[in-house]
Order: structure tokens, then sequence, then C-alpha cells
């Protein structure tokens, strides 16, 4: 059984630490004992190494909860395999080696064979006699409802590169978009699409909720109106006699379900009236009321 290694008490941190209490205090303690400002001090060199070791292993949540759950046993049964493992672990111990099994390609710093392993410190500064370290970047693209219906495209800019992505038609709010091997270091930035919400039209599922205000005259008598949907503007006929709140199911025309179908458009009626009517109009009006005092 190799030595146990406690990274915990190596990044002076404690087992309840959060990920942001481990990577301060990796990047605190990187940046003290880094070779290139330790020149000619093995000691500092070999701290660095054990330093980016304990890190490696509590800065993944997965990682973490395998040493948590079998730091003390040994190792398990044929190493880490969350992801596809191969080579070996470089300057790390036999004791990591027992816990996940060599190499990484799945989340977090993922290993290289021998020699340093960062390239750009937590602190800024570049050493470019090292290897760069292979991240997964997240982040977050907004967009409008109608834009995700439609699909659209975006540009980001990670690690100083400016990146297009397309948006494809009957993006959902939360959806997950994956750019392979655009990350420094050649990491996948994953990306979360947000839909900007609007006041007149809400997604419901597959359905679409489109409040749409209708003259007082045409919800009586019936008659068509120009509405906001999905598609853009275009005439809907509304039954006569319809009430504040009523509403209209327009079967297909609805958000793109996954298999290239449609759900429906819920059109809900607001009856309105006009803010500033003219004389003919309060002329109506007023008969109208004198019609209904009876």
């Amino acid at each position: 059984m190799s030595q146990y290694k406690d990274y915990y008490k190596t990044l002076g941190v404690s087992k309840s630490a959060t990920e942001d209490e481990i990577k301060s205090a990796y990047r605190k303690l990187a940046k003290e004992f880094h070779p290139d400002r330790n020149k000619g001090k093995p000691a500092a060199e070999e701290k660095f190494k054990e330093i980016n070791e304990a890190y490696e292993a509590l800065g993944d949540p997965e990682k973490r909860k395998i040493y948590d759950d079998y730091g003390t046993t040994g190792g398990i049964p044929g190493g880490f395999r969350g992801g596809n493992v191969s080579g070996d672990a470089g300057d790390f111990s036999d004791f990591f080696s027992s816990l996940f099994g060599g190499g990484f390609t799945q989340g977090g710093t993922r290993g290289t064979r021998g020699g340093p392993r960062i390239n750009t410190s937590p602190f800024g500064d570049v050493f470019a006699d090292q290897r760069p370290p292979v991240r997964d970047v997240e982040g977050t693209v907004r967009i409008a409802l109608q834009e995700g219906f439609h699909g659209t495209a975006r540009t980001v800019e990670v690690g100083g590169k400016r990146l297009e992505v397309a948006i494809p038609r009957g993006t959902k709010d939360g959806t997950k978009l994956r750019l392979n091997g655009q990350a420094p270091g050649g990491g996948n930035v994953m990306l979360t699409v947000k839909l900007e919400s609007d006041p007149n039209i809400k997604l419901e599922g597959d359905d679409v909720r489109i409040v749409t205000d209708v003259p007082a005259p045409i919800a009586v008598i019936g008659g068509k109106i120009t509405a906001t949907t999905l598609e853009g503007r275009g005439e809907v006929s509304i039954p006569a006699r319809s009430q504040n709140g009523r509403v209209l199911r327009l079967r297909g025309q609805g958000w793109i379900k996954r298999d290239g179908t449609r759900g429906d458009a819920l059109l809900e009626i607001r009856i309105s009236v006009p803010k500033d009517p003219g004389d003919d109009e309060l002329a109506l009006y007023e008969k109208l009321a004198s019609i209904l005092k009876g």
C-alpha cells in the first residue's frame, strides 16, 4: 500500500472547504513555491509538485469524492475511470496513481507525461517552459425567445479568442451547447442558453401562450385582428362574444418539438379600449352606454 497523502493538509484547508476556498489556497501556495520564483531550491520545487498533486485531486468534485471515499484504503480496483484514462501520472506519486490510475481526460486539469504541468499560473504569470492546463470553460448565452424559436448565432470570447456559436432552431431555455476543444489548452466550452422573457409570449412546454389585445367591438361582434405570433405578425379570427381572458388554441403553431412537429399556440384575449378615441368613436360609445343603461 502506498503512503497516504493528506491533500487537505498540503493545501492548508479543512475537509469541509468549498471549491472556492480550495482554489484560493492553491493559487496562494502555487505563487509562493513556483520553481521560477525559487530557482536553485529543490525543496520548493518538490513542494510545488505536492501542491499541484493535491489540487489535481481536490480541485475536481468527482476526483475529490473518490479521494474522500477511498484515500485511506490504498486505492480502488482499476483506479479512477471517470473518463478516458491513459498513460501515467507524470510527476504524481504512487499514492495518486493508486487512486486515479494515471492521466486524465475528463474535467479539471488533464495529466501530461513528465515535466511541470502548468503553463499559465493562477496568478497570471506565464512560464514558457511549461505545458498548458486543459480545462473546460462554462458560460451563458442570452437570446430573445423568438431567436430561440427561429435559431440565431452569437459571438463569444474565450481566452482572447472569438468564437461563432450557432444556436439551432427550437432551442429552449437551459439548452447546453458544447464547443469541443475551443477552450484554452484544448478544453471544451460549455454554454447554457437562457431565453429572455417576453411580456406577451410565454413558453409552456411545447406550447406558447400569447397575450393579444382585442378591441372591445371586435370581441363583441367577432372579426379579424393582426396578432404577433412566433412566425411574426398575421391575421387571427376572433369569435363573436369573446370574453376577456378567453384562450384560442392555434394548433401546430407552437414551439418546435424534438421530432420536428410543433406544439400549439394559446392565444389569450385581452380586451382593450382606445386610449385616445376620436369624436366619432366617443359618440358611438356614448350611444352604446345609453342603450346599456336602458
